[in-house]
């Protein structure tokens, strides 16, 4: 069997790995089952991944920078600001819901993270990661529309991700394999957004169906 390059396996081992425990969970990703599911030997694995946090690093780091590309791939389109957060947080949903298993695979990582404090540090990074990304997004549209944001920017991106990942629970919960979001989730999603651009504009938020468009008032 030709030889790989360690540079060349780590990114399929690490596909190998996601896939694996998003269909089967991740307690199913020993190293002897990605192994099976790469075709390589069980010793390939321990050689990439010296220990299962750095496995585990890998595979969250991945679902991580898929789920930001997904979002910053997405183009706001031209309208109000309050429209353009609305359509990037949609693309934020989809990007973490749209792939089955991918959702459930973030939130059982997040239990673990209670337990286990390699788990934790690992989700640590990821939570920093997220709010600094969101922060970063919020202030760069806001800057676009020659808004001054009303808060940091990090305490709305706080305040929206923890929003956030209640509605993605309560879809996990509630939802058939393959059912799309109920009613009242995608109403509670709007809803967060429309708080969300009241805390970046210093308004009052105006529920979504009265036809706010995220501008601040005009005298």
């Amino acid at each position: 069997m030709a030889h790989v390059p360690a540079s060349e396996r780590r990114p399929q081992l690490v596909q190998a790995a996601l896939d694996l425990m998003a269909r089967e969970g991740v307690a199913a990703g020993s190293t002897r089952a990605i192994a099976a599911e790469l075709g390589v030997a069980q010793a390939t694995v321990h050689y990439t991944f010296g220990t299962k946090k750095d496995l585990y690093r890998a595979v969250v780091e991945q679902l991580t920078a898929e789920a930001i590309g997904q979002v910053r791939a997405a183009s706001p389109g031209d309208g109000p600001f309050g429209e353009q957060v609305r359509t990037l947080v949609h693309a934020l949903w989809d990007a973490t819901t749209g792939e089955e298993g991918r959702c459930v695979l973030l939130s059982e990582f997040g239990v673990l993270a209670m337990r286990d404090p390699d788990v934790q540090e690992i989700m640590l990074g990821l939570q920093r990661e997220i709010e600094g990304t969101a922060a970063e997004m919020l202030t760069a549209l806001a800057a676009t529309h020659g808004l001054a944001l009303a808060l940091p920017a990090r305490e709305i991106a706080v305040h929206f991700l923890s929003g956030f990942d209640g509605l993605t629970v309560r879809h996990l919960s509630l939802r058939g394999t393959g059912d799309r979001p109920e009613a009242d989730t995608l109403r509670a999603l709007d809803l967060l957004v429309a708080t969300t651009v009241g805390l970046c504009l210093g308004a009052p938020a105006t529920r979504p169906e009265a036809g706010w468009h995220g501008e601040p008032a005009r005298a």
